[in-house]
């Protein structure tokens, strides 16, 4: 039996804990309670103790996935399992839990204890971090996507034409979509066409639509997708790919705002903003003659250019959070996040497929992890360690290196300018020189002070 003066040890040092902790007997009754529980559940601990547990820590997962019941049924400690409780003024907290078994000198099981952390302050900031770097649906705090962030609502204001340029799952609708919410048009509808995707005979009928009679099958008149976006934002995507005949069909479209549909013999006005997309470089195409010069010219009035993920490293942990979020809404989960090692892994790739390679790498994990923490074992097989003879290169990233690739990146990108890449960084001028010595980075040999934003 514990003496008194164990006992008041124990208390005292459980009470010196910032997290919440509680214990149970077999019954399930509270047997201890600290005083950092009290304050995040509201329950006096005279209240608590004595009590079952579920009319205490009323969480959202006591009915259905109560962690500590697992760990009592499995014998395995729980880590980084999130949940919401409702205090004693009825407010919704978010927590943090790891649960363990409690044993007694033979060894036996004699309950189990749980820990939990208010994580109210962190889900607040988070909100606010997302609310601060989330520009529609898009997520970015580089200083390329700030640019971009500054620069849509003002093309949103104009009626010109637009040419969104950028590797593929970069985002490329996204951004036309968010022109289109943003802009005068905004009520009228927009309408999407991957060009790509349809041979010409189709793809004209689609664009202009079509007379009954004008071939096999059409029974009736169709308008095509000009006509639907009356008013509205048509979005041409990967306008790069249509055939020279469909070029010079559409440049006459954009020349004269008109169309003319399959059978028809009269043109038909249309009034629909258009944006274009591609993940071709069409200044190249243009100069080999695989894009006409004109229809360029009549498309790139204003060019945004959308760059890859590897070159916005620094958005990636704040694409992860919003993805978490994201798929713990659609699928009912709680998963807390990403390990730092899954984080450095992360950080590490190149993402050949942009955002959405990102996307779907989170959404496989979801799949995979029942709870708790996305770990290296939830990763697709090609972002899993392999054997323990792995090479060095393909080990995963410190956080140390992430931090020293991201510095190193900056520098390069600004030519040495310290300020300028401070300012890319997020971070004060006399920080960066901080992390500069003591992560050892090679600084360019001249500092870039001529350079302008």
């Amino acid at each position: 039996m514990a003496t008194s003066t164990g006992v008041q040890r124990e208390s005292t040092i459980l009470n010196s804990i910032n997290e919440g902790v509680f214990t149970v007997d077999g019954d399930w009754r509270i047997t201890a309670f600290n005083r950092a529980a009290e304050t995040i559940t509201g329950v006096r601990r005279d209240q608590a103790i004595g009590s079952p547990c579920c009319d205490v820590f009323r969480a959202n997962i006591c009915e259905t996935d109560c962690a500590l019941r697992r760990t009592m049924r499995s014998g395995t400690p729980i880590v980084n399992a999130t949940a919401h409780i409702i205090n004693q003024q009825g407010e919704r907290i978010p927590i943090r839990i790891a649960t363990a078994l409690l044993k007694d000198e033979a060894g036996q099981i004699v309950g189990g204890v749980e820990t939990f952390q208010d994580l109210t302050q962190v889900e607040q900031l988070q909100k606010e971090l997302q609310a601060r770097y989330t520009f529609e649906d898009i997520v970015g705090r580089s200083q390329a996507m700030l640019n971009l962030f500054d620069i849509v609502p003002q093309v949103a204001d104009s009626d010109s034409t637009v040419l969104i340029e950028g590797p593929s799952g970069t985002g490329k609708e996204l951004f036309a979509r968010a022109i289109h919410n943003l802009s005068p048009r905004r009520e009228s509808p927009f309408v999407a066409v991957n060009c790509a995707a349809l041979p010409d005979t189709l793809l004209e009928s689609e664009l202009f639509g079509h007379k009954a009679g004008a071939f096999t099958d059409a029974k009736r008149d169709k308008p095509g997708r000009f006509a639907l976006a009356e008013g509205g934002t048509i979005f041409l995507d990967e306008i790069g790919d249509i055939s020279p005949a469909m070029q010079v069909r559409l440049l006459r479209v954009l020349q004269e705002r008109a169309v003319e549909p399959l059978g028809g013999v009269e043109p038909v006005g249309v009034n629909a903003r258009v944006i274009a997309a591609t993940n071709k470089d069409l200044a190249e195409q243009v100069r080999t003659g695989a894009f006409r010069d004109d229809l360029y010219y009549r498309v790139r009035v204003v060019r945004l250019e959308l760059p890859s993920l590897k070159q916005r490293r620094e958005d990636i942990p704040l694409l992860v959070d919003h993805l978490v979020a994201k798929f713990n809404e659609l699928q009912g989960k709680q998963i807390a996040g990403v390990s730092q090692e899954v984080m450095a892994r992360l950080m590490d790739h190149d993402y050949p497929g942009n955002v959405r390679e990102l996307e779907n790498i989170i959404e496989q994990a979801f799949v995979l992890c029942r709870g708790g923490m996305i770990e290296l074992n939830h990763l697709p097989p090609e972002l899993r360690p392999t054997s323990a003879g792995q090479s060095a290169s393909a080990a995963p990233m410190t956080l140390d290196s992430v931090e020293k690739l991201f510095i190193c990146e900056a520098m390069q990108r600004r030519n040495g300018n310290r300020k300028l890449a401070a300012a890319d960084l997020g971070i004060h001028v006399s920080t960066l020189y901080r992390k500069i010595h003591a992560l050892g980075i090679d600084t360019p040999p001249c500092d870039g002070r001529g350079q302008r934003r």
